[in-house]
């Protein structure tokens, strides 16, 4: 079992299906359900039930939910200590804004731009609403 199979499971739990999942995952879906497959064989257990249009959690998946978040978790955490020792700054910084509040004043490009340029690990999305 590896990590990325757990946060595949857990991406799909989140997003309610497959085809959410994979576009947040950027994968290709068949490519997102055959690892899922792998992931369910290597255990022994399916952990979702597929539909026409649904994913359920199996028993078994409700119960490998908790421990999956966990061990992801955890991963990220051993990576946040090794981030601090090295002075990696990580994480992802989420804007909102009113649409028309960007002008010539505040330059919200370049404030980002250099923000990025200052902090590579940093990931940024801006929404304008």
């Amino acid at each position: 079992m590896e990590l990325r199979q757990l946060r595949y499971f857990v991406t799909i739990v989140d997003e309610g299906g497959f085809t959410k999942a994979a576009e947040r995952l950027h994968l290709s879906q068949p490519g997102l359900s055959t690892q899922i497959r792998q992931l369910e064989r290597e255990l022994g257990q399916r952990l979702l039930d597929r539909g026409a249009r649904t994913v359920t959690l199996t028993d078994v998946g409700a119960a490998v939910l908790t421990h999956a978040r966990a061990a992801l978790a955890a991963a990220d955490r051993i990576g946040d200590t090794v981030g601090e020792f090295t002075g990696l700054l990580r994480g992802q910084v989420r804007l909102g804004m009113i649409s028309g509040a960007a002008s010539e004043v505040f330059d919200v490009a370049g404030v980002l731009a250099d923000f990025h340029h200052d902090h590579p690990q940093v990931g940024i999305s801006l929404t304008e609403d």
